[in-house]
């Protein structure tokens, strides 16, 4: 049970693999129970880089889910509008 504020991540259906990927910032982890990455709000909040903290972990949580799941990237990624 999670009982404080997280930022959290998962894949549905979870492949396999899924939860053992590194991910980043090193507070980040896996709760076995709940099949997700989990980071606490006050890990960012604290963090001396917030902003770079919860970047690290959205990026990072979504490449776990592309590589275990062998997404197709170049499908799903595209420029930022403008460039």
């Amino acid at each position: 049970m999670v009982n404080e504020p997280m930022f959290y991540a998962y894949a549905y259906p979870e492949p396999k693999g899924f939860r053992e990927h590194t991910v980043e910032p090193a507070m980040a982890y896996c709760s076995q129970e709940l099949g997700e990455f989990l980071l606490s709000y006050d890990s960012v909040r604290t963090a001396d880089n917030p902003d770079q903290a919860l970047l690290a972990f959205l990026q990072s949580t979504y490449e776990a889910a592309a590589c275990t799941g062998n997404w197709n990237w170049v499908k799903l990624e595209r420029a930022p509008a403008g460039i």
